[in-house]
């Protein structure tokens, strides 16, 4: 019997381990290096084959690498290996636009209505609206209720909302409850941090934190927390951007985005369309940017399920750097604090993060 690994098993190697993203129950395992090359150089092999490929100078260890495959369910064994196809990572969507981060202003709210027609128009699928400022309830539902009325091909709508006092206790639950396209409200400045599960829907999310996003500038953190394991995310992070690709934003000030966070803008709501702006030459420039062309993260071992940033960068001139809110080191296995790093300080200076610093404080 040959050794055939599953095909939603997807093996990602690192500088100096290595992981297996199983995209069938969402998770990762952390395997050695070892592994990742008995894995990928010789399945279809029996394991008799495989001891004697290392002149058996490590039976104990690959028996011991079998064990904990079989425990995990990555690997099973059959006389025919060739019949189990691997995984195609291809990544595909049929629209242009699939997602949209707005950063809501005075000057949004007056042509909110206006967004999410255009939106609408693109075929976006996913809108997350971020408040720096207080909102009403009656503001949330209206945004909630011009979706649902006008029937927007908008499947997912994410609020970030700074925690207001003035909200009932089952303000938002009640939001959700009744918007079942609302599939996540984050209330930041927080008192606590804990998640609630909407009542009628397993996939809808009340997440209260006490970290505070004051501003765009708060965008771009690197964290385990933040990784994303399934089919369409990381095919799609092998493809192309995983933050990035395909998404159209607009910053506080109406401007037209690649990320609210970014410098540079493609026209301004108050006298060009949404699309319109997707004519322009740069637009999509950093869409097909990979975790595997950008420097350090090309060799992190968790690179297809991460997000990254390209507005803030440890090399600011240079749109292949690391993002510069992360904090692991994929040579050491090693988390740490990013603000604190003294090779990072000379960016922090450049993107102005002393206000982000002293809050991280």
């Amino acid at each position: 019997m040959k050794l055939v690994l599953h095909s939603n098993c997807l093996l990602v190697k690192g500088y100096s381990r290595s992981i297996i993203c199983d995209l069938g129950r969402n998770n990762i395992k952390l395997i050695p290096n070892s592994l990742y090359e008995i894995l990928n150089n010789h399945k279809g092999q029996t394991i008799e084959e495989i001891k004697t490929f290392y002149n058996h100078q490590h039976d104990e260890v690959i028996d011991e690498y079998m064990d904990f495959l079989s425990e995990n369910e990555f690997i099973f064994f059959s006389n025919h290996p060739n019949s189990f196809p691997e995984l195609n990572t291809k990544w595909s969507y049929n629209t242009k636009i699939t997602n949209s981060i707005i950063d809501f202003s005075p000057v949004i709210a007056t042509r909110v209505f206006q967004i999410l027609n255009e939106l609408g128009s693109l075929n976006c699928e996913f809108v997350q609206f971020r408040f720096y400022e207080k909102v009403s309830i009656i503001t949330l539902r209206k945004i909630l209720k011009f979706v649902k009325d006008y029937k927007l091909p908008i499947k997912s709508v994410e609020f970030i909302l700074k925690n207001n006092p003035i909200y009932e206790q089952n303000d938002l639950p009640t939001l959700i409850k009744n918007f079942s396209r609302l599939m996540r409200v984050i209330v930041y400045n927080s008192d606590q941090d804990k998640i609630i599960r909407s009542e009628v829907n397993d996939n809808a999310f009340l997440v209260y934190t006490s970290e505070n996003y004051f501003s765009e500038k708060c965008c771009g953190v690197i964290h385990q927390k933040y990784f994303t394991v399934n089919i369409s995310s990381v095919t799609e992070a092998m493809n192309h951007n995983s933050c990035l690709n395909r998404k159209i934003s607009i910053d506080r000030m109406g401007n037209i985005k690649n990320c609210p966070s970014m410098f540079q803008n493609y026209g301004n709501i108050k006298n060009t369309t949404l699309k319109e702006s997707l004519s322009h030459k740069d637009f999509n420039k950093y869409w097909n940017i990979t975790k595997d062309q950008i420097n350090i993260c090309k060799d992190c071992e968790f690179r297809y399920v991460c997000t990254d940033c390209r507005a803030y960068r440890e090399n600011p001139k240079d749109i292949h750097s690391k993002p510069l809110k992360c904090g692991y080191n994929p040579y050491t296995n090693k988390w740490e604090e990013w603000t604190t790093n003294p090779l990072k300080k000379e960016a922090i200076s450049y993107y102005n993060m002393k206000e982000i610093i002293q809050n991280n404080d």
